[in-house]
């Protein structure tokens, strides 16, 4: 059985991709930062590692210069929240197989780990998830799209309900930290929230407070951006406890 090392710090995602890994079959490791993947990866042979773009305390690039340094071949995706075409290609051209798009249905991404372990020499990234609408469309698009979060969990509505009761419980600590790094000013903080955020969108289905955190994470100085995320990311968690898909 293969032995694989996920490296996810958002809980939702987190949940997600260990569950749709482990039906490889594989053992599935987990570590939500930096530091906690290299000590695994220092100590554990893997046959893939599978590492967030952003994490707490550094990124997905400089995780895996640094386990490469350390002389470790083991092939390596990239899965982040971003869509932007010149931010994949440079996590590609940071050494790379693949760069995927979350949310990614289970079968793309048991296709993409299936491409890596067999080493294929033209291994293309599964296709990417569809773009967000405009962002300046935020304010009409619906709280909960629960066709986008069944096509996400592969059609099981237990999985989309599952996991949006975990992205629930998580937004009272997103919002804390959010409005605090917002008072300091801390744009880099405010980012790094937004990007975990934005993954577990995409995989519940929450398309309003995907929006509302794609423009603030445009410019995360903006008031009224930050007023209008905060708006809609009550109103997503007030909505409903646990929405139907």
């Amino acid at each position: 059985m293969n032995r694989l090392l996920l490296v996810e710090d958002d809980p939702t995602s987190r949940s997600f991709l260990q569950a749709a890994s482990a039906a490889l079959p594989a053992d599935v490791d987990v570590a939500d930062s930096v530091e906690a993947a290299y000590a695994l990866a220092s100590v554990n042979a893997y046959d893939a590692w599978l590492i967030d773009a952003n994490l707490p305390d550094g990124t997905g690039g400089g995780l895996l210069a640094r386990l490469r340094a350390d002389g470790r071949a083991t092939p390596a995706i990239a899965h982040t929240a971003a869509r932007e075409r010149r931010e994949l290609d440079a996590l590609r051209a940071a050494g790379f197989a693949l760069a995927i798009s979350k949310p990614v249905a289970p079968d793309a991404w048991l296709d993409a780990i299936r491409g890596v372990l067999v080493q294929r020499p033209h291994a293309r990234s599964p296709s990417q998830a569809a773009p967000l609408p405009d962002a300046r469309r935020s304010g009409v698009a619906p709280l909960w799209n629960g066709d986008t979060a069944l096509a996400a969990v592969g059609g099981d509505g237990r999985n989309v309900r599952g996991l949006r009761e975990l992205f629930l419980g998580e937004l009272d600590g997103t919002r804390s930290r959010i409005t605090a790094a917002a008072t300091a000013g801390d744009a880099s903080a405010i980012r790094g929230d937004l990007h975990r955020l934005r993954a577990g969108c995409g995989f519940v289905g929450a398309e309003r407070l995907g929006l509302a955190a794609r423009v603030l994470h445009v410019d995360p100085t903006s008031t009224s951006a930050l007023q209008a995320f905060l708006e809609t990311l009550d109103a997503t968690r007030t909505s409903a406890h646990a929405p139907p898909a």
